[in-house]
């Protein structure tokens, strides 16, 4: 008995059209993944001090058509010690996601926020991996905050459009 009444609970969080919101990965695959090390074997003896390891984080989405989207997160990391590079990483690792049943104005939060946290995981692996590969420790990129960074952009964005407009 308790279940059916979980199950209506769920039933009653939907659209009002009677869909269920469903996001689904229909695919996940590597872009674009390129390391450098320039200076190596050099690069890669002990050192007295820690490098400096500057890491950007991106995300972008296109529609594939009415209800499928291709997300890219992109993941660049370069490491220093002083201005000898020790390795530079780049990542863009992508996902077509199948989004349906969600409003409007939710589709991108969704496409923002939650595809890119499907996908993190997978491309932290591919970026802790190319480094251990290139001679290094691996580099394990803390969890990132995707809404932190969407609701950012919203802000940049609304501020850009106050500037245009004045």
């Amino acid at each position: 008995m308790a279940e059916s009444q979980d199950n209506n609970a769920v039933g009653a969080t939907g659209n009002g059209n009677g869909a269920q919101p469903t996001l689904n990965i229909m695919a996940q695959y590597v872009k674009d993944l390129s390391f450098e090390s320039p200076g190596a074997p050099n690069s890669l003896r002990g050192r007295d001090k820690a490098p400096s390891i500057n890491i950007n984080v991106n995300v972008n989405a296109n529609p594939m058509s009415e209800n499928d989207f291709d997300v890219n997160l992109t993941l660049t990391a370069k490491a220093n010690v002083d201005k000898e590079v020790l390795f530079n990483v780049e990542l863009v690792y992508g996902g077509v996601f199948r989004i349906a049943g969600f409003p409007k104005e939710h589709v991108l939060p969704v496409l923002f926020i939650e595809c890119p946290r499907l996908l993190f995981p997978f491309a932290r692996q591919i970026v802790a991996e190319a480094t251990r590969n290139g001679g290094f420790p691996p580099l394990m990129l803390d969890p990132i905050d995707f809404a932190q960074m969407f609701q950012r952009k919203l802000a940049e964005d609304q501020a850009k459009a106050k500037v245009q407009v004045s």
